[in-house]
């Protein structure tokens, strides 16, 4: 199986310009621990609570900002028709929980990492000892 055939293609995002409450808002929602930004369909950083929480402790007015300059620009993607195992092994490698897959820089969707255990585990052949004896 390819990254394509278990992608999210309708990430939640926020665009470049938001302000900190959109971003915020959207990190109160369950299971969302980091919002990807994007200009366009273009994916141009990830914000977490924590590049937030550091804002406000160094003194920064973050009403200011936008989600563009609390974006973390150094990110990890993965091309949408790479197999499903690289795709994990980068993500345990880089301990993500969710992997952004981009074609030509464009964000086409997302890889949970969750998601994808199971449906591995699924696509595994059940062990010899699992099968019943002839």
């Amino acid at each position: 199986m390819i990254v394509r055939e278990a992608l999210v293609s309708d990430p939640r995002v926020v665009s470049a310009g938001a302000g900190v409450s959109e971003v915020a808002e959207l990190l109160t929602h369950p299971n969302v621990r980091s919002a990807l930004v994007v200009d366009g369909d273009r994916l141009v950083g990830c914000v977490t609570t924590d590049a937030i929480v550091a804002a406000v402790a160094s003194g920064v007015d973050v009403t200011s900002l936008s989600a563009r300059d609390l974006a973390d620009t150094e990110l990890t993607t993965i091309g949408p028709d790479a197999p499903l195992d690289e795709a994990l092994r980068v993500m345990v490698e880089r301990d993500l929980e969710r992997l952004p897959v981009t074609e030509d820089g464009r964000l086409v969707g997302v890889l949970p990492r969750e998601p994808l255990l199971r449906r591995l585990a699924e696509d595994e052949p059940p062990a010899i000892a699992d099968q019943p004896r002839g």
